[in-house]
């Protein structure tokens, strides 16, 4: 598959032996949207998160402390760092890498919150994103024993596609809906929601769906579908 048929027209690749770097506007906006997202992160505050008391006249508002402000904050921009770099890495064993740091500090943004359900919901979440990093490293293990190379601008230019590699991709994506939390493994992730600490809540969730597109892109380019 001709990579520009999917990223657009090259604005240039940068070779590091057989890890062949490239640059297409599509990765370049996902790019710059999340190093946005993650600098208005930097600046941004908790919000004060009002919950209904029944059987009480008033509602209790939860606040998120200093100390825990600053811990989510930092993993959040960790976060954004990382899924940034997803975008724009031309190496599948990078993108896996980032894949596994993007599933342990969404555990970690959650991890100091006071509330029983949603530190179940964040120790599930991290049983089922351990248990997957096995496909998810394994698929990328088979793939580059099957074709020689983890380049995925090397991968594009492969004239066929084997079964062995069929099966990598198919783990990787395995991998890849667990790490990221998203069908059918999101039930836990999404009751992580329930805690205050919004807007660093919300790349959690951002997170996931550009991590989920930009892995779209690499499963066509190695099974070349199209």
């Amino acid at each position: 598959m001709d990579i520009s048929s999917l990223g657009g027209d090259f604005l240039g690749i940068i070779p590091l032996g057989d890890i062949v770097l490239y640059l297409t506007p599509f990765h370049l906006f996902m790019c710059v949207v999340m190093l946005l997202f993650t600098f208005l992160i930097c600046i941004s505050k908790t919000e004060t998160q009002v919950e209904a008391s029944f059987g009480k006249l008033e509602d209790t508002k939860v606040s998120v402390g200093l100390n825990e402000f600053k811990q989510r904050r930092f993993l959040s921009i960790i976060c954004g760092i990382a899924t940034a770099g997803a975008m724009i890495t031309g190496d599948l064993f990078n993108f896996t890498l980032f894949m596994a740091l993007i599933g342990i500090v969404n555990i970690g943004i959650v991890s100091a919150v006071k509330q029983t359900s949603v530190l179940n919901a964040a120790y599930q979440y991290g049983l089922i994103a351990m248990m997957c990093s096995l496909p998810l490293f394994g698929g990328a293990a088979i793939i580059l024993a099957s074709t020689g190379t983890l380049s995925l601008f090397e991968l594009s230019n492969l004239a066929t596609t084997s079964a062995m590699t069929v099966f990598g991709a198919l783990l990787l994506l395995i991998g890849i809906l667990g790490e990221s939390g998203v069908a059918p493994f999101f039930a836990t992730k999404a009751e992580m929601f329930r805690t205050p600490g919004s807007p660093f809540l919300v790349i959690i969730h951002l997170s996931s769906l550009f991590v989920v597109i930009r892995a779209i892109e690499i499963l066509l380019i190695i099974i070349k579908v199209i």
